[in-house]
């Protein structure tokens, strides 16, 4: 029989969709410096909306409070998806919060997760090898979910139902930014996790984009993860406001 266990509640995430997309519309204008920056650059403090598909629409957005702060969410048209988190700018890099809820690849298996960590650009440096833009990742991450456990591989092997599971533990990756003159990029980011009961799992990226001018851009993409939750696995494309 399947084990039907409550979700995370839904009207939390849309008020807080609904503030960062409404405050957007009057925030504060972005620094010089944060508008020159790359629209695929994480260490961006910036105020932007946008739209983007994968296996289902999605909306997103971010507030920038400041010069250093900014707070962004993300959630899917049916809210079984959803991102909501914050970031704050520092010299040597940007400390970034979030919390997730991951719909998986395996029947009914989803994952919240809880992150703190930061992105260090190495220009900071003065490494940029060939004008690639690194920045390596690294942080604590909680998680905590559902998976299938299927039952006798020969009496009933469709019949299963849903272990509940979780997580302390830490990741470390790397994002890589090229952009290819004043219009074209291409990213690609990848890591891996490692936390307590054994828990272990990697991701990896790559994406291409578009830069129209400094308020729209488009861009496409491809991700997979796997960890002990389960599998990820997603081609998309998306557009971007970045406001003033």
């Amino acid at each position: 029989m399947k084990n039907t266990s409550a979700r995370a509640p839904k009207t939390p995430i849309i008020v807080a969709m609904a503030a960062v997309f409404t405050l957007g519309l009057t925030s504060i204008h972005a620094s010089d410096e944060e508008a020159e920056k790359h629209p695929d650059d994480p260490t961006k403090i910036i105020t932007r909306i946008g739209v983007g598909y994968t296996d289902r629409f999605q909306v997103n957005g971010s507030l920038g409070l400041d010069e250093t702060k900014m707070l962004n969410a993300r959630v899917s048209e049916d809210l079984d998806e959803w991102r909501i988190g914050g970031s704050w700018l520092f010299d040597f890099g940007i400390v970034n919060f979030n919390f997730s809820q991951t719909d998986l690849e395996e029947e009914g298996a989803t994952k919240n997760n809880y992150s703190l960590g930061t992105f260090v650009p190495l220009s900071v440096f003065g490494y940029e090898p060939g004008g690639v833009q690194i920045f390596p990742m690294l942080g604590y991450s909680y998680n905590e979910g559902e998976f299938p456990h299927y039952g006798d591989p020969v009496g009933n092997p469709n019949e299963f139902v849903l272990m509940n599971a979780d997580s302390h533990g830490g990741y470390l990756g790397a994002a890589a930014l090229k952009p290819l003159g004043d219009n074209y990029s291409v990213t690609a980011f990848g890591g891996g996790s490692l936390g307590s009961d054994d828990y272990s799992g990697y991701w990896v990226g790559v994406g291409a984009g578009y830069k129209v001018n400094d308020q729209h851009s488009f861009k496409a993409f491809a991700i997979y993860a796997d960890d002990d939750f389960g599998t990820e696995e997603k081609i998309g494309i998306a557009y971007t406001y970045e406001f003033d």
